[in-house]
């Protein structure tokens, strides 16, 4: 027992000593990441849901295979970690027998996962950001067995929180009447409103829990991606105009919202809003400038452009991966993922309003 006992202190004391070397050295200790299935790392692989990506040809290029990422190789998070000198950080539901090392931050993003927790709800179990929050906190837990107040209340300040979520609000809840009201109850405009209130509400939640350091991703333009040009509703060439439209309403009240915290008073903390709707155009609108020479249609997939379902099991994806934008009907390539994570890292004004990763770092 006192073996034990001393054990736990030097654990402690060992991990005060880094996260003090991390604070001091102008690096995020730990980087705390929650959204949907563009950044989901393997959450719902447990969970009774048909939003799963843990079987090939998903992870064909990641070193170990099949995680639950969807997409061939990292996604944007693994990429922005390797930029930021972090380790790939472990999925919020492999945390709990003590064998992850939660120093460095954990993931809860869950694919179909949306802002309301009814979104997704036709695809089975996920974890809302509600529940995302409600999360950290079981892992917040975790720590406060682990260090000082002090050094926690650092720790905190000085870690990364990225959220990325939005997309299924209406994949997978307003531009699905026959299974959701919410496009009869509310115009694009007050939808829009509704999500970002209750995103604002945890966000606050996160920040009185001691968070200081936000990075908000935009959703990206939806009517672009394989799965609504399947549909048929746009001429060949062109995306769905409404579909984006109703995406950019939500984008431009984020980037407000960004101003308005950053303006209110919270202490200490910076609030981030990652444009990756122009950076996605962008891509899309010169998609040779940036090494791809498939913009339309997912490498893996079924149906028109591969955009009715996601990749089956073990269905033969294209060989030439770097050159396609999409990996499948609703996620994109490694190759597109590395492009948004340098961007989110070092990119201009236009990228990441208003400072970037970069920077926020040094703050």
């Amino acid at each position: 027992m006192e073996r034990m006992s001393w054990a736990l202190v030097w654990l402690s004391l060992a991990f005060n000593l880094v996260v003090a070397i991390s604070v001091c050295d102008g690096q995020f200790p730990a980087m705390f990441v929650m959204g949907d299935s563009l950044v989901d790392n393997g959450n719902n692989n447990g969970l009774s849901s048909l939003a799963k990506s843990n079987y090939p040809p998903y992870g064909i290029d990641f070193q170990g295979g099949p995680t639950g990422r969807f997409t061939n190789g990292k996604t944007i998070i693994d990429l922005l970690g390797d930029l930021l000198g972090l380790p790939l950080l472990p999925a919020f539901t492999v945390t709990f027998t003590g064998q992850q090392d939660i120093w460095v931050g954990v993931n809860y993003a869950s694919a179909a996962a949306g802002i309301l927790d009814e979104s997704g709800l036709n695809l089975g179990d996920r974890f809302s950001l509600r529940q995302q929050v409600e999360n950290f906190k079981s892992t917040l837990n975790q720590l406060r067995n682990q260090m000082e107040q002090d050094t926690l209340n650092q720790y905190l300040a000085k870690s990364l929180v990225v959220i990325n979520i939005g997309s299924n609000d209406y994949i997978n809840n307003y531009l699905m009447p026959s299974i959701y009201s919410s496009s009869s109850t509310y115009s694009p405009e007050a939808f829009a409103e509704h999500l970002i209130n209750d995103y604002d509400a945890q966000i606050m939640a996160l920040y009185n829990l001691g968070l200081r350091k936000f990075l908000l991703a935009a959703i990206g333009p939806l009517g672009c991606i394989p799965n609504q040009l399947a549909k048929g509703f746009a001429p060949p060439g062109k995306c769905v105009s409404a579909v984006n439209d109703m995406v950019e309403i939500f984008n431009r009240r984020l980037k407000n919202l960004v101003d308005q915290l950053n303006h209110g008073n919270y202490t200490g903390a910076i609030f981030v809003y990652g444009n990756t709707y122009g950076a996605f155009n962008d891509i899309l609108g010169n998609p040779a400038t940036y090494g791809f020479k498939v913009a339309d249609k997912g490498c893996c997939g079924v149906g028109r452009n591969k955009g009715q379902i996601t990749c089956l099991p073990f269905s033969i994806p294209c060989t030439n991966r770097d050159e396609y934008v999409f990996w499948d009907a609703y996620h994109p390539t490694q190759a597109f993922n590395k492009i948004i994570a340098q961007k989110a890292y070092s990119g201009p004004q236009s990228a990441c309003y208003p400072i970037n990763v970069k920077q926020m770092a040094q703050l």
